[in-house]
């Protein structure tokens, strides 16, 4: 009987560790996403309390601004930067810049991208170290020198002085290129032999093929454009030309009305955040699979 009995034995330590295992496991998956629940909360939870405060009348913002219930709920906040304020006109800058750069940025990165993934010229080394050393400099160190370009061309308090330096940008010239490059060449070469000319090759087979690529940098493009704000400060200073974020910035430093004015300013905050969040979150596998599209050879 003691081969049964062991065996027995053997199969209930295996169960036992098993078992064991299992708890491990889940409490490792509970702890994780109890993790990673703490830190949404900390990200969102500011953001619940811009849309909350944003319906709330001036004494109760005042009172409880931590709370998420208004009481009482009112959109009058929503209703003063219609009324009293260049809201609309904020609206309509931030919708020219931002779609010209974005759509012209989209174009010029991958244009220059291209160029760099397949032609070969001299200093096209040089050139592509040279737009992986901008990637490094801060933004903020490029802003003298913008605007003594901006100022010199007399592109100053204009729509082309607010748009034409951001047309291009290293990060996605730098994306570009290494998704072209990830294109097998065999593809062009047959389309050459058929007599198409570079750019009909570029347009029509390589450009729908580096269509992953290009919604990312559409949607990084409008992003960063629809929330630049260091870059309007020093090529506009007319109010005629104030985007969104510059006039949400005088709102929430005071310069266009005292008081607190919690709701008021982040009634301007929470409308501002919609385009860009509808944006993400409709194109938000398309950014995470970015890298997809492309065959190697």
């Amino acid at each position: 009987m003691s081969g049964p009995t062991a065996a027995v034995q053997e199969r209930t330590r295996t169960m036992r560790s098993e078992a064991s295992a299992v708890r491990r496991r889940r409490m490792g998956t509970v702890i994780t996403y109890s993790v990673l629940l703490a830190i949404a909360v900390v990200y969102i939870f500011p953001f619940l309390i811009a849309i909350a405060t944003s319906f709330k009348s001036e004494p109760n913002a005042s009172a409880s601004p931590l709370s998420l219930v208004p009481s009482p709920v009112t959109t009058d906040a929503f209703h003063e930067l219609y009324k009293n304020n260049d809201f609309l006109l904020w609206v309509k800058n931030s919708a020219i810049v931002t779609l010209s750069v974005t759509f012209l940025r989209v174009f010029l990165d991958s244009l220059a991208g291209y160029a760099l993934a397949r032609l070969r010229f001299r200093g096209r080394g040089a050139a592509f170290a040279t737009i992986v050393a901008v990637m490094a400099v801060p933004g903020v160190v490029l802003l003298i020198p913008k605007f003594l370009i901006i100022r010199q061309f007399g592109m100053y308090d204009t729509y082309y002085g607010m748009t034409i330096p951001l047309l291009v940008d290293a990060a996605g010239v730098f994306i570009m290129k290494n998704f072209f490059e990830s294109i097998p060449v065999s593809v062009e070469e047959s389309a050459r032999i058929d007599g198409a000319n570079l750019f009909k090759i570029y347009w029509l087979i390589v450009l729908p093929m580096a269509r992953p690529a290009l919604v990312t940098i559409f949607i990084l493009s409008f992003q960063g454009s629809w929330n630049e704000l260091a870059h309007f400060i020093i090529s506009a200073q007319s109010t005629s030309l104030n985007t969104l974020t510059k006039g949400v910035a005088q709102l929430a430093s005071g310069q266009l009305g005292s008081g607190n004015r919690y709701p008021l300013k982040l009634a301007a905050s929470t409308l501002m955040t919609i385009p860009v969040a509808v944006l993400f979150f409709i194109f938000q596998r398309r950014i995470m699979n970015a890298s997809s599209g492309a065959v190697k050879e």
